[in-house]
């Protein structure tokens, strides 16, 4: 087996010696406060059992898509889910992906064009960062949450240059480490007066965020200001891919242009029923999940304001909680210390985060009972 090249062993020396260096953990036994599965449906046995009745239902007995869905993956369980966002989601068109990764690098490496100008938050996900740089637009990044920094950047830069450029601006919901969330109605307003196409990631507030889960978008009564909507199933609906919602034509345009979703399989017969069977239980046993995940919010916040932890901690309202514990090796500690006592609370990092901003990230979920939740804060307070 050749060695690794010296180049490649110096980087990953670096980040040893920083104590940043990612590994695969084994989390199984563990009081989870670390996944995303923020509703249990990942582990749901009923969703489980309503994945194998519809596929029955449907007569398909297929292990794999067979090919890419413009080939012979477009099996017509797409179909049927794709239908179902659109009613659900309130939108023209939806179209299916096989990871929000897969999405986000599809729509931003293929939408905007060389002229046009892409601006988004400096806390943006990894993905849209990397589609952006798959594309030709010029990008720039404006400060978290920041509407007049916004304004003032686009101001500059539409000023130079070419008077065709469309301006597309990019945002979460919810965003993924801090668990937070922009003004997204006077992002809409501003995008609206001015033209502006504007793009939401959603993946962190499908099933959460809204009495129904259908997100912060909805939530608000957005959905018919928004150019595109970045949907994920890997979170809250316990499952896998992703979908972008938007007009048809939009739609239209992606089946022959986004590489990510050309280029690749199609989703096994079974992982789309499987997202099928997550919204059919989200619309219905759900709303009770729903309703838990957020008493535990209410709980945790009130639990952590009692113990004095509070200044640790950034203000969010979703089922993301990160306490800030400066430096990767005392986070580290602190998670290890955690881990030893059964609980699992990943240490985020620099550079995965900022340096001085490094965290354990609480991911809150409604299948929890409060004497867990209570009892990891009361440790956190006496480790601190």
């Amino acid at each position: 087996m050749q060695k690794l090249p010296t180049n490649l062993q110096q980087k990953i020396a670096k980040r040893t010696k920083e104590k940043a260096l990612r590994s695969l953990e084994k989390t199984a036994g563990l009081i989870d406060f670390s996944s995303n599965d923020y509703l249990g449906f990942a582990h749901n046995e009923t969703l489980f059992s309503k994945t194998f009745q519809l596929l029955l239902t449907e007569n398909i007995a297929q292990n794999g898509a067979t090919g890419s869905r413009l080939i012979s993956g477009n099996h017509k369980l797409y179909l049927q889910l794709e239908q179902l966002l659109v009613d659900f989601h309130e939108t023209e068109s939806a179209l299916v992906f096989n990871s929000g990764y897969d999405a986000n690098i599809g729509f931003f490496g293929a939408v905007p064009q060389r002229d046009d100008i892409v601006f988004y938050d400096e806390h943006i996900h990894a993905s849209i960062r990397d589609g952006i740089k798959i594309g030709n637009a010029k990008s720039y990044k404006f400060k978290h949450n920041d509407v007049e920094d916004l304004e003032s950047r686009c101001k500059t830069e539409q000023d130079r240059s070419a008077t065709q450029a469309v301006i597309y601006v990019v945002t979460e919901s919810v965003f993924s480490m801090d668990g937070d969330t922009p003004d997204l109605k006077a992002l809409a307003a501003f995008c609206t007066k001015k033209g502006y196409c504007l793009v939401v990631d959603e993946a962190h507030a499908l099933g959460v965020m809204g009495p129904k889960g259908q997100g912060v978008v909805q939530q608000l009564g957005l959905q018919n200001e928004i150019f595109a909507r970045i949907i994920t199933f890997g979170k809250a609906m316990g499952c896998h891919g992703a979908a972008i919602l938007g007009a048809s034509a939009l739609k239209e345009y992606l089946i022959n242009f986004a590489r990510s979703f050309v280029y690749t399989t199609g989703l096994t017969p079974h992982t789309v029923a499987t997202i099928i069977s997550a919204y059919g239980y989200l619309q219905n046993e759900g709303t009770s999940e729903i309703r838990r995940l957020q008493e535990n919010l209410v709980f945790f916040k009130e639990k952590y304001s009692a113990l004095g932890l509070e200044k640790h901690f950034i203000p969010s309202s979703s089922a993301i909680q990160s306490c800030i514990l400066k430096g990767n090796a005392r986070v580290l500690k602190i998670s290890k210390t955690l881990l030893d006592k059964g609980f699992y609370v990943k240490a985020i990092r620099s550079p995965t985060v900022p340096e001085g901003k490094e965290r354990l990230r609480f991911c809150l979920h409604s299948t929890k009972g409060k004497e867990e939740i209570g009892l990891v804060l009361e440790l956190l307070s006496k480790y601190l």
